[in-house]
């Protein structure tokens, strides 16, 4: 499965463009579109010469396509779309390693979606403290997640109305 454009909207919406380094909410040395390492593997420097938004696109879409295949080798389960969407973005944002320790990930592998959508907003904090921007991030991707949800409740009360 590859990452829509659902995805790779919500990165870059809630990451932003940068051209130049700046430390993200963790602290960790960031360019582009929330990247911490280059193409060439290099990890950013706060001392690294600006990024055109060329190459911060680039930056992403190899970074999103590793973290695709990651989430993918994660799964035991069929997701539709715009739940490995909402998974990359939550992957790409937090780090695969979150993701594959998480109950998050268990529920989703036990068919839980419901209970799995519920997880989100568990992961809101960069060093311990809420924040804004995560929260509201958290809860797009929940949304985006549970939209087979709202898609197959309108469908049956279409069904049942004709």
């Amino acid at each position: 499965m590859i990452p829509s454009n659902n995805c790779y909207n919500l990165i870059k919406k809630y990451e932003g463009f940068s051209s130049k380094p700046y430390k993200c909410s963790a602290g960790v040395p960031t360019i582009g579109y929330g990247s911490t390492f280059y193409l060439n593997g290099n990890k950013v420097t706060m001392k690294d010469s600006p990024i055109s938004e060329e190459v911060a696109l680039s930056i992403l879409f190899s970074v999103v396509e590793d973290f695709s295949k990651k989430v993918e080798k994660l799964l035991k389960v069929s997701v539709n779309q715009n739940q490995f969407d909402a998974l990359v973005d939550f992957a790409y944002n937090l780090g695969i390693d979150n993701l594959q320790k998480s109950t998050f990930l268990k529920l989703i592998n036990n068919k839980d979606f419901v209970g799995a959508s519920k997880q989100f907003k568990l992961w809101n904090k960069a060093n311990g403290k809420a924040l804004n921007g995560l929260t509201k991030r958290r809860k797009e991707e929940e949304e985006l997640f549970l939209s087979w949800k709202k898609l197959f409740i309108n469908v049956l009360f279409l069904g049942v109305i004709m």
